[in-house]
């Protein structure tokens, strides 16, 4: 496999960072060359073979970052396939049932023509910017949510379906 991912996504206190770097090792440890980026600036789409996109959750929508990266880069995306993933509630939620996209990613993933859309518990802990977050953290319901094996295996997924031929989806 010599197909190249992008792993776009936006963060606000780097909790979705480090995830989008958990997939883009778990892409690369497939045999795919994979990079993780900002999606403010990731610029060109169209050196990528496949792109997964990543946007915190923050009061019920998708980071602003992924939600501009979708509309700017929509023509692109349609002609390569997408996935994407969502990061946030601090609890065990994600883990426990899956939850449905926000309507920013929802639609997204339908303007895309996305693979999947997953989500993945959060992170937010002592310094978080804003002032919702700081306020979260004081009152004792911050932590670390993310299950980093389930964002392995779910990386290790999306590479297998890239390795298998993945190519854009049939017009519908």
């Amino acid at each position: 496999m010599n197909a190249r991912v992008l792993v776009a996504y936006g963060t606000k206190n780097g909790s979705t960072a480090e995830i989008a770097g958990v997939i883009a090792d778990a892409l690369e440890e497939e045999g795919l060359r994979s990079e993780a980026r900002p999606a403010a600036e990731a610029g060109d789409v169209t050196a990528y073979d496949a792109v997964v996109l990543g946007g915190a959750l923050y009061a019920g929508r998708w980071h602003r970052d992924a939600v501009r990266f979708a509309r700017r880069h929509e023509h692109a995306l349609a002609e390569r396939p997408v996935w994407l993933f969502s990061s946030g509630p601090l609890d065990a939620s994600a883990g426990e049932r899956d939850i449905p996209a926000v309507p920013g990613a929802a639609r997204a993933a339908t303007r895309l023509d996305a693979r999947e859309h997953v989500t993945f518990g959060g992170r937010l802990e002592e310094g978080a910017r804003g002032f919702v977050a700081r306020m979260i953290v004081k009152q004792g319901r911050g932590g670390d949510f993310r299950d980093m094996e389930r964002i392995r295996a779910w990386a290790r997924s999306i590479a297998k379906e890239i390795g298998e031929g993945a190519g854009p989806a049939p017009p519908t």
